[in-house]
């Protein structure tokens, strides 16, 4: 009987000694997966965040570009605003003392218009030799690489003119309707051959400008009635003297003015609608990216959970002596390695 209890008592002890050996590796094993598991949490967190991190910068710094292109486009708007504004100006600028005909009218044209937007001597018509003075190029809506010319010719019936401002000055007084007619005359013919060699659509406008270098000259047609009605209506031929001829350069100025608006208005759309298109990319990045996060974030808890219930499970079992249970475990050969 005393036997039987000796080995009993030393059943008891190695059963013991089992259960504390086996409670001590599953201690040791739990907090190893939980380092292990933190660890595994730390790696995931840096790669997501450096990840994270380098497409917001990315998607940042283009969309940084794209603003700064349109803020340089819309600086570029506001300068062509405020020259717009200035062309109201431009009339008093005009530089037309002691220049008359072709010099007077290209003069005002330097003035007004830039080299690009008129040109000299131009042939509008291709089986015609004939040369007209000055045309202005008018940009096509559709096609901005095609112009319509706009004929300008100046013309100076100086005798005509003299005369009658003779008549004026000498109290000629019966004289001065022979003159008018006479200057009459010659407008028409001025009008007539200007439509006839010149005005040609669709390849220039249906119009064309008859320039007087004077305000006088001009002013004394404008007396003869209905003259430059008729020459409108008959001829297609606008009567202009420098006065009036610079405000319709600045009417085609601001023209000018407005396409080019147009034409960055509709560079700037194309630009925003390419910063939205990028703008809806980088949602739906962040929307995968927030995706990643929850299910690592969902798999390390499980992990977790998991391991809490083995710890549970093995707290009834008993314990082996620590030698057998790490040979059988293998643990010690593992944690060396």
């Amino acid at each position: 009987t005393f036997h039987l209890t000796q080995l009993a008592d030393q059943q008891r002890q190695s059963l013991d000694s089992l259960r504390q050996t086996i409670e001590q590796q599953l201690h040791r094993l739990n907090s190893d997966n939980i380092v292990q598991l933190e660890k595994m949490r730390v790696t995931v967190d840096e790669k997501l965040q450096a990840t994270l991190e380098q497409r917001l910068t990315s998607s940042f710094k283009l969309v940084g570009d794209r603003l700064e292109a349109v803020h340089s486009s819309m600086g570029e708007m506001q300068k062509i605003a405020s020259e717009v504004n200035q062309l109201q100006r431009v009339l008093t600028s005009v530089k037309t003392k002691g220049i008359m005909g072709e010099i007077q009218l290209e003069r005002i044209l330097m003035d007004i218009l830039t080299p690009e937007q008129y040109e000299k001597n131009v042939k509008t018509k291709k089986e015609s030799l004939n040369f007209v003075e000055f045309a202005i190029k008018l940009p096509q809506k559709v096609d901005g690489n095609q112009c319509v010319w706009l004929p300008i010719d100046a013309k100076f019936p100086t005798e005509d003119y003299a005369r009658l401002q003779e008549a004026h000055e000498k109290n000629q007084f019966e004289l001065v309707p022979q003159f008018l007619k006479s200057l009459e005359q010659k407008i028409k013919t001025f009008s007539k051959d200007m439509r006839d060699k010149y005005i040609n659509p669709p390849e220039t406008t249906d119009f064309a400008i008859l320039f007087l270098p004077t305000e006088g000259l001009y002013s004394e047609v404008l007396r003869i009635p209905g003259l430059t009605e008729t020459i409108r209506r008959e001829m297609n031929v606008v009567i202009s003297g420098p006065s009036t001829l610079s405000a319709i350069l600045n009417s085609l100025q601001m023209g000018f003015r407005t396409l080019a608006v147009e034409k960055r208005t509709t560079e700037i759309n194309k630009l925003l609608g390419a910063i939205k298109t990028d703008f809806v990319k980088f949602g739906d990045l962040l929307d995968k990216t927030q995706k990643k996060l929850d299910e690592a974030s969902k798999q390390i808890g499980d992990a977790t959970h998991r391991s809490k219930q083995i710890s549970r499970k093995l707290v009834r079992v008993e314990s082996l002596p620590e030698h057998q249970a790490s040979v059988m475990l293998n643990l010690e050969q593992e944690f060396v390695d």
